[in-house]
């Protein structure tokens, strides 16, 4: 495999400015992109610190606009925001902080419903996990969606038993 060029501290900025310009990202894997091309690997924080000097690199507003559009696009659990925001090298503290902020006010169960209808849509809601297989793969479905198992389970029980329509 051919390695890329090595760039200097101001192709390293341009090279990152462009990097950010087709989608957020945060300081870790900016980092990691800058270090796999610096001509000098000292120059990688002297761009990075410039970059949010400049405020195109900031973890907590990335941080804040992901967790907010995951849940609000998707409707995941507070668990998948942080296993993904973990993934993207933001910070655990910081993860944390957001996760907790953001989901502060919302009712799990009522989100677990609007995930079972948005991804069962397709079936009646009287035909839904009619055998324990079903009901099993929809428990894992939530488990990976960041639920917690015992409202998971609870939702489940319900949609099974027809309480919910």
């Amino acid at each position: 495999m051919k390695r890329p060029r090595q760039l200097s501290a101001d192709e390293l900025f341009a090279y990152a400015v462009k990097k950010l310009g087709g989608r957020a990202a945060t300081v870790g894997e900016i980092r990691t992109s800058l270090l796999a091309r610096a001509l000098e690997p000292s120059d990688v924080e002297l761009v990075l610190a410039r970059l949010k000097d400049y405020g195109y690199l900031n973890d907590a507003r990335f941080a804040e606009s992901y967790a907010s559009a995951r849940l609000e696009n998707e409707g995941v659990g507070k668990s998948r925001v942080l296993r993904d925001l973990r993934q993207h090298r933001v910070a655990p503290d910081l993860a944390q902080r957001t996760v907790a902020r953001i989901y502060a006010d919302k009712d799990e169960p009522a989100l677990i419903e609007q995930y079972i209808r948005r991804k069962y849509r397709a079936t009646e809601p009287d035909a839904l996990f009619p055998t324990n297989k079903e009901l099993a793969a929809a428990y894992r479905r939530l488990l990976r969606a960041g639920f917690t198992p015992g409202n998971s389970l609870h939702v489940l029980k319900r949609f099974a038993a027809n309480q919910i329509g």
